[in-house]
């Protein structure tokens, strides 16, 4: 028997003879719809297939020893930045009082004059500009019953009166004008203090502090620790030539926690808003305003670790981050990856001089007296982490198989409809006949 025969038992697809084939024009018709209709949809298959979903993902973090970076834009319209002091502290123990690294201060001139940029002042500890490079070399400047700060430039002196105002801030003393202090009066501290007590402030830069629970804030003076207490010297806040003195109100323009979400990455996600900067950053562009000298504001935070992971990126983040990295650098990795955070938030205010909240409606609500005015930013770090993965809306075999579905049955409906319009046909005809 020959080998092609052994398979004819298995033919699913038995064939008519030629003359036993029928044409009519209503088949062609059939004919090109159905094959119009086939291409239109394997069209839709293929963009189907091409199309890039993003799917989320919930999973504890694991992350230990994590450094994190946090971007911030704050302006204070009645302040001025020789007051201003940024201080971040976390349950580690890390303590980094008047954090300067990485963070500006920019000059605002007055409001009714527009609050336009005077000049900015990268906030690096003792740069090469306040080296007081006109001194004796061998000059060493006496600390006024204090101690020479750790930092200062030359070691058991103060050549400088930000050195002698961080000694006085180590000892715990209030400072002031610096009336009789040698350096402070070479240096017209006083005077460059009312110069500018009509300006505003505008604080922006990067802080890398550790991935746990922590907060920073933003008050008026230096910081020291009196005990177990983080205090600021608020003489100069307080005791001020301004009228209605001065006060925190305040805008954040920007506080966001790890890298900026790239614009084109929120456009191409379209109406997916877990992934638009509003959603990440709900401060941003925040109003507070208040004309009693001796309030505060506060702002819990909770943050969420979240990952974007781009189609192509490897399965794992691996943090590469360390201590000797440019800031700004953290969470963007050379594969299009992206670690950052999402936060939620609440805030809280309240007057110094305690009180309740009648005037806004919670009379209910009494506070406390004393504090420290200024703004203060808690935030806690979520167990938990979010990861947002890129993926194809269909596999490779779910789009062959979407071909296949889609050939079979718009043929299948096809020979139906074709079938149904010829017997319908033949029928009228024979009716005609008699």
């Amino acid at each position: 028997m020959p080998a092609k025969s052994r398979f004819t038992r298995l033919d699913a697809f038995t064939k008519t003879v030629e003359d036993a084939r029928v044409r009519t024009t209503s088949g062609g018709v059939v004919t090109i719809v159905s094959l119009l209709i086939v291409f239109y949809l394997v069209w839709g298959e293929w963009v189907d297939y091409r199309r890039v979903v993003v799917r989320p993902e919930l999973i504890v973090d694991k992350g230990r020893g994590e450094r994190m970076e946090i971007h911030l834009n704050v302006t204070f319209p009645r302040i001025p930045c020789e007051l201003l002091t940024l201080d971040v502290m976390d349950v580690s123990g890390e303590q980094q009082t008047g954090v300067e690294h990485g963070v500006s201060k920019v000059r605002l001139s007055p409001q009714s004059e527009g609050s336009l940029q005077i000049d900015m002042k990268a906030l690096d500890l003792h740069s090469a500009d306040e080296a007081a490079a006109h001194l004796d070399p061998e000059y060493c400047g006496e600390c006024f019953g204090a101690n020479s700060p750790p930092n200062a430039q030359k070691n058991g002196c103060c050549n400088t009166c930000d050195e002698v105002r961080e000694g006085y801030a180590g000892m715990g003393w209030a400072f002031g004008r610096g009336e009789g202090v040698e350096q402070c009066e070479r240096e017209h501290y006083g005077e460059r203090l009312d110069a500018q007590r009509n300006e505003g402030c505008r604080i922006e830069g990067n802080l890398r502090v550790n991935k746990v629970v922590g907060n920073f804030h933003i008050a008026p003076g230096r910081s020291f620790s009196n005990g177990n207490m983080h205090v600021h010297d608020l003489n100069n806040y307080f005791d001020t030539p301004v009228q209605r003195g001065h006060t925190f109100s305040h805008t954040v323009h920007q506080l966001r926690f790890g890298p900026q979400v790239p614009e084109e990455l929120s456009q191409s996600l379209g109406s997916q808003l877990a992934w638009t900067n509003h959603h990440l950053n709900p401060l941003d562009n925040t109003d507070q305003a208040t004309d009693d000298p001796a309030y505060n504001f506060m702002y819990f935070v909770k943050v969420v670790s979240t990952s974007y992971l781009p189609l192509g990126a490897r399965r794992t983040i691996m943090d590469t981050y360390t201590d000797t990295s440019p800031l700004g650098s953290h969470g963007i990795n050379t594969d299009g990856s992206l670690e950052t955070h999402q936060y939620s938030v609440t805030s809280h205010k309240r007057s110094l001089s305690g009180g309740n909240d009648a005037q806004e409606g919670h009379k209910e609500r009494v506070h406390a007296r004393g504090g420290i005015p200024g703004v203060f930013f808690s935030y806690d770090i979520s167990p938990m982490k979010v990861i947002n993965r890129e993926e194809r809306a269909k596999s490779l075999v779910g789009f062959l198989t979407g071909i296949c579905a889609v050939i079979g049955g718009t043929l299948t409906v096809a020979a139906a409809v074709d079938r149904g319009v010829y017997e319908g046909t033949s029928r009228i005809k024979k009716l005609h006949q008699r």
